[in-house]
């Protein structure tokens, strides 16, 4: 039986793509904040797969570190790492352990969860760990890892675009960054642009269920498609030995990855100031 596990399965293109490996005969490990969502995905699953239910707060690296244990304490090999969860916050809120929440969930916590599951992977390889980037990454701006990353200022809800794309790059640059750490192990790391998808299209706004309804009966934001870019790499053949690549939601076309992190040096460097940071914690102004 293959596994895959999988963060933000409960809810929008993460539902889908547990529903789709289950189909494929997947056991799923899913990662959640809530239980009972996943019994309702559990609900919806009828090929009589294992669903294992993870909990977590994907805000506290704490969390994360626990969860890892617990994940690698139940399997003995792990085929699919999918980190799929992300939020996109329209103020800044700042998590227990010191970080921006939008930092916390959408970059550290898929590092810190990754790398602890690291070991697993190797011993289950061929395996291949699957990050779910985004296009807003091309509006990150500038970057700067050792302020980026500890950065807990204040923000608005137009200047929230930027931040949001600046976790989203940062995703890519330690997928790319972990390929070439990952190689020759037999485990691939790939990411993707998923698209725009009205599922869970701005959960904040106070209009966003209006918003949602309208661009569906327009039938713009298909979240199906966002969700099979993701199952390509999780589980397509033409993907085994792929690694490192950032592909788009539009045929699965390969992508560079945005400006200011491309180059492999300043991959390299988010990577080992996420270790610092992570090992010292954020500092103090």
């Amino acid at each position: 039986m293959t596994t895959a596990v999988i963060t933000g399965a409960t809810h929008g293109l993460g539902r889908l793509v547990a529903l789709e490996l289950a189909r494929r005969g997947f056991s799923l490990g899913v990662i959640a904040r809530d239980p009972a969502k996943v019994d309702a995905l559990r609900a919806e699953i009828t090929s009589g797969v294992a669903v294992d239910a993870f909990a977590a707060d994907l805000s506290s690296l704490s969390d994360v570190r626990r969860v890892a244990e617990a994940v690698d304490a139940r399997y003995d090999r792990i085929d699919v790492l999918v980190d799929n969860a992300g939020v996109h916050a329209f103020s800044q809120r700042v998590t227990p352990d010191g970080f921006g929440e939008m930092t916390a969930v959408n970059y550290l916590a898929p590092w810190v969860l990754t790398n602890a599951l690291r070991a697993k992977l190797i011993a289950s390889a061929p395996a291949r760990v699957v990050t779910v980037a985004s296009e807003a990454a091309r509006h990150a701006g500038d970057l700067d890892p050792a302020r980026d990353l500890a950065d807990t200022g204040a923000y608005t809800r137009r200047e929230s675009a930027v931040r949001y794309g600046r976790t989203k790059l940062m995703d890519i640059m330690f997928s790319q960054e972990l390929a070439r750490r990952l190689a020759g192990t037999g485990v691939t790391a790939n990411c993707c642009d998923p698209g725009f998808n009205v599922t869970g299209l701005g959960r904040e706004l106070p209009f966003a269920g209006f918003l949602e309804r309208v661009l569906r009966g327009l039938r713009v934001g298909d979240p199906g498609r966002g969700a099979a870019i993701i199952t390509r790499l999780a589980a397509d053949p033409e993907f085994a030995s792929r690694t490192g690549g950032y592909f788009s939601v539009k045929d699965a076309a390969p992508l560079d990855c945005p400006e200011p992190g491309r180059s492999a040096a300043v991959q390299r460097a988010l990577w080992e100031a996420t270790e610092t940071l992570l090992a010292t914690g954020p500092q103090p102004d």
